[in-house]
């Protein structure tokens, strides 16, 4: 077998693997909202504790993203790789045995555990597979998967739950899991980051702000935004997010290198990958309430209408990948930000409380195809503005503000919602519900914005004749 034939095999299992794992750990964040019900008949429990089958995989995963990424650039991708998808894999398992509510919130957290080893190492691994000539197919391969996951999580979880039982949505994940370990053991090159010892300090205080602002977010609309746990966990978060900022400017081998901010193109694509995901997740967790309270459709078919939207990356992405390759990615992700922006506008104009899905369907269209351009040149502008020895840590921290990034929207647009409308009728939660969409919108919009701050990229000039002497080195240029 040739090198490049073994070479084109290794990148092609590369993308097999990581795309399910990144399956696995994106459907996990949205499967579990349609089994509440039938898990609160099983197992009881009040409502704060269902909220928690859901928030204690979100905080897991948020706080603990970028210590996966370090991890596995310390001790080996691959190896912590297939440490996190046994975690996650186990888990899984323990939360459909769950005997009771704690045992089964316990065993979310330790999914989200799981996850955050996984998921940043997926983009490294399939980073190093890849040439990087067709990194931006590939990028848009492994987000039309991680698409599919997002558009077919309430889909899935109602059907299994419907038709077979809610333990199944967490049975789904381990024969995945038994199949992946082996393959990324056998398929998968090790590769390593720095080679820097871990940066426990920097950890404790990124987790621990990550953590406190994340809990405060998710507890801000049950127990009020004035109570004591909740500002205590906001403040308590942003003063050990600040220590952080001011530990690693200091720090010799930071974990998360504050010169990367220096560069144009990786403070561009995180602050919009954080505006994004404010703006999308918070429109995606009203929408989905106002189809089946507002609109009268059951969870599969509300699921089932917002395909277009949720859906279209698995069409869209794999283009918006190779369009990156070929004129940049800021203009794609770009134009696909700003569409999404204008199908959310457009949303919260239609909206009624007796709206037909016609009226719906070509903002549905429009923010689906904004979301999907969106996707893979974004992961392809995160790895492409880091050395190849940072890209761990760049993933990691993207992840990690996207998380931050949706339980934020979660949180602020829930609270506009609450302050201008409720549940009391149809047009009082269309009251509410607009300005919320309107807020999602221009978060979106300044998410495009800030990505037109990254750099463009520079069109290749035509080779000409060496000059004489030695070669020089090549230079990594950081934009500022």
């Amino acid at each position: 077998m040739s090198q490049q034939t073994a070479r084109g095999g290794s990148a092609a299992w590369a993308l097999v693997i990581t795309s399910v794992a990144g399956f696995m750990a994106a459907l996990d964040n949205l499967v579990v909202t349609t089994a509440l019900p039938s898990i609160r008949k099983d197992l009881g429990g009040a409502l704060p504790d269902l909220e928690w089958t859901v928030s204690a995989y979100t905080l897991t995963f948020a706080v603990l993203l970028m210590f996966g990424a370090a991890l596995g650039d310390r001790f080996g991708r691959r190896r912590l790789f297939i440490v996190g998808i046994t975690v996650f894999t186990a888990s899984s398992a323990a939360a459909a045995m769950a005997p009771g509510i704690d045992s089964l919130i316990a065993a979310r957290a330790v999914q989200g555990a799981g996850a955050a080893v996984m998921m940043p190492l997926t983009l490294t691994l399939l980073t190093a597979a890849v040439p990087e000539a067709r990194r931006g197919m590939a990028y848009g391969i492994w987000g039309a998967v991680n698409g599919l996951a997002v558009a077919s999580g309430p889909l899935v979880g109602g059907s299994l739950t419907e038709h077979i039982s809610w333990q199944w949505i967490f049975w789904l994940n381990v024969p995945l899991g038994l199949i992946l370990v082996p393959l990324a053991r056998l398929r998968l090159a090790e590769s390593h980051g720095t080679g820097a010892p871990l940066d426990l300090p920097g950890t404790l205080l990124a987790s621990g702000g990550l953590f406190g602002i994340v809990y405060g977010l998710v507890r801000g609309p049950a127990d009020g935004w004035t109570g004591a746990v909740v500002l205590t966990g906001l403040f308590a978060g942003t003063a050990l997010l600040v220590g952080f900022v001011l530990y690693s400017v200091r720090a010799k081998n930071p974990m998360l290198p504050m010169r990367l901010f220096r560069s144009r193109a990786f403070s561009g694509i995180n602050a919009a990958s954080l505006l994004m995901f404010l703006g999308m997740f918070g429109s995606i967790f009203l929408l989905s309430q106002y189809m089946q309270g507002v609109l009268g459709y059951s969870p599969t078919e509300a699921g089932l209408r917002m395909l277009p939207w949720t859906g279209m990356p698995m069409l869209v992405a794999p283009i918006a990948g190779i369009l990156s390759d070929r004129i940049g990615g800021r203009p794609v992700v770009a134009t696909g930000l700003f569409l999404q922006a204008l199908g959310l506008g457009h949303l919260a104009v239609v909206a009624t409380a007796d709206a037909s899905y016609a009226a719906q369907l070509p903002a549905l269209i429009i923010s689906g195809i904004g979301m999907a351009l969106y996707f893979a040149p974004a992961s392809n502008l995160v790895m492409s503005s880091v050395r190849p020895k940072e890209q761990g840590i760049a993933s990691g921290a993207n992840n990690a503000l996207r998380e931050v990034g949706g339980a934020l929207g979660i949180a602020i647009m829930a609270s506009i919602f609450a302050s201008r409308g409720g549940y009391e009728s149809g047009q009082a939660f269309v009251d509410g519900m607009r300005p919320a969409l309107v807020t999602g919108a221009a978060a979106v919009a300044l998410a495009g914005v800030a990505t037109l701050f990254i750099p463009a990229r520079r069109r290749p000039t035509a080779p000409t004749s060496p000059p004489a002497g030695p070669t020089p080195e090549p230079v990594l240029e950081t934009a500022c």
